[in-house]
């Protein structure tokens, strides 16, 4: 792609005589332009698709088709998911009842703990019956350490299952948390399953079918805002130093060579495309576009700047290396141009208003 640079004037006149075998330069007001091909998109495009792996179905919507957030557009049967969240729900329910006193594993601990608080209660009664007849010197100092021990032994016991019972409380609270938050995945996981526009739009392209299998991340649908219309202009590398943010753009779109719109340029990618071989560049519309369908090719001028009073000559006078023949020089005169066209070529130096071109030697 090859950006051209355009000369504009208010009224374009060489003065030529001999029959038309030579002409002078002429001074006038020009602007400069740069031509650039390039399209319609609507600002806010995005590409709907596939969260889940699966086969499609329920597709209803076509091109055009303006759909609102939240809109269920189609379906991606993934039974996978279906039963991933089923399983996570009944995991969920016993993690509660694990929770309650009426679980298993805590009412059989809670068993023992009655069993050891008994127990120790008859130890302890033991060990203090056989501390006073100690005391008395009724009992043997063994007999009594003895009895003294047994209630020790009683009491950790008793503590070690109440702190089991504690940590098999924490645990279980740790499984319920867990449960939770494998049922909410699993939940989030099915939702895929439902392809949900994110964002108020109109259907551009529709990729996928009724029966299509698809993967995650393959592209079903790209949704557009309609009412954000802008220029997508391929711009050459060798021009694209000209442009700048604010500068004015005159678009004529394919489908309309009649009306020209004007536009202003708003972004400058920073990346060369390697598709288009160019700069893109991003110009808003000054205007409504009439039928702004997305896609739509359209011609841009974008204007570059203006200069007063410049010296031009007619392209087809100027050889290779800037030459130009002079007439009353024997030898081809070089010329310092400036901008240059397709049809002119504006002189910096190297000749005067007042000088005669002929035409090149052949």
């Amino acid at each position: 792609m090859k950006s051209n640079i355009i000369i504009t004037a208010i009224s374009l006149v060489f003065f030529s005589c001999n029959k038309q075998k030579e002409t002078k330069p002429v001074v006038q007001d020009i602007k400069e332009l740069v031509f650039a091909s390039g399209n319609l998109e609507w600002e806010d495009s995005y590409n709907l698709v596939a969260q889940t792996d699966g086969v499609m179905s329920g597709i209803s919507f076509k091109i055009g088709h303006k759909v609102e957030k939240g809109t269920v557009l189609a379906e991606i049967e993934n039974e996978a998911n279906v039963v991933n969240t089923q399983t996570a729900r009944e995991q969920l329910t016993i993690s509660a009842e694990n929770l309650t006193a009426n679980s298993p594993a805590l009412l059989q601990l809670q068993q023992n703990i009655d069993y050891a608080e008994a127990k120790y209660k008859q130890d302890k009664l033991q060990a203090e019956r056989y501390e006073r007849l100690y005391n008395k010197q009724s009992v043997a100092r063994s007999e009594y350490e003895s009895y003294q021990l047994t209630a020790e032994n009683s009491l950790s016991s008793l503590n070690a299952l109440k702190k089991q019972y504690a940590q098999l409380q924490q645990q279980a609270q740790q499984n319920y948390i867990n449960s939770v938050g494998q049922l909410k995945n699993s939940q989030v996981a099915q939702q895929y399953n439902k392809v949900t526009v994110p964002q108020s739009g109109t259907v551009i392209d529709k990729q996928k079918e009724n029966g299509d299998f698809v993967r995650k991340g393959d592209i079903i649908a790209t949704i557009g805002n309609e009412k954000h219309i802008e220029a997508v202009l391929n711009v050459d590398e060798s021009i694209i130093g000209k442009i700048k943010v604010g500068q004015k753009v005159f678009v004529k779109l394919n489908t309309d060579n009649s009306k020209t719109y004007n536009a202003t340029i708003r972004e400058i990618l920073a990346a060369f495309n390697d598709r288009t071989q160019s700069f893109i560049c991003k110009a808003a519309f000054d205007e409504p576009v009439k039928n702004g369908f997305y896609g739509t090719q359209l011609e841009a001028n974008i204007f570059i700047g203006e200069k007063k009073n410049a010296l031009l000559i007619p392209r087809n006078l100027m050889d290779y290396g800037n030459r130009v023949n002079v007439k009353g020089k024997d030898e081809y005169v070089i010329i310092k141009t400036g901008i240059i066209s397709s049809d002119v070529v504006e002189v910096l130096e190297g000749i005067s208003k007042d000088d005669i071109i002929l035409p090149l030697k052949h």
